[in-house]
């Protein structure tokens, strides 16, 4: 047996599961809602034609995927979890050596957030299933989610 995986066995209770996450995740949409909501309408002005699509304007890409993946990647790196996570009191670690992830782990993890979506949520499904309660995500990157507390 391997040292993490005398750790792991030790320290399963440790691991954030899945729907303690998701709850998180939860928060955390809600809170970048409410920045890009505000952002969004004083850009475009109302909604006024709902059988437009969500596409509104050039700067949507700017508004709803480089703002919000910016502020995870700020909250990522200064706390090492999202307002969501720190509610729950968990924070994200190396999963070798738990310590906090490397800048390329973050981007790894937030690029590798597309790759647990696309099948059907499966990567994230996949944190139900796994004795470390790694989503595809966390695979990737290696990073687990820890209880801090």
């Amino acid at each position: 047996m391997t040292t993490n995986a005398v750790q792991d066995a030790d320290n399963s209770e440790r691991f954030v599961g899945f729907w303690r996450r998701g709850f998180a995740a939860y928060i955390d949409f809600l809170l970048i809602a409410l920045v890009v909501s505000p952002v969004s309408y004083l850009v475009y002005g109302p909604v006024e034609d709902h059988g437009a699509g969500i596409y509104r304007g050039q700067l949507d890409v700017v508004i709803l995927v480089v703002a919000p993946a910016a502020m995870v990647l700020i909250w990522w790196y200064f706390r090492q979890a999202t307002p969501g996570k720190m509610l729950i009191g968990a924070r994200i670690v190396d999963a070798e050596t738990g310590n906090p992830p490397t800048l390329r782990q973050w981007l790894i993890r937030l690029g590798a957030y597309a790759l647990s979506a696309l099948p059907f949520m499966l990567g994230f499904l996949w944190m139900a299933f796994n004795p470390r309660k790694q989503g595809w995500h966390d695979r990737l990157a290696g990073t687990v989610v820890r209880s801090a507390r």
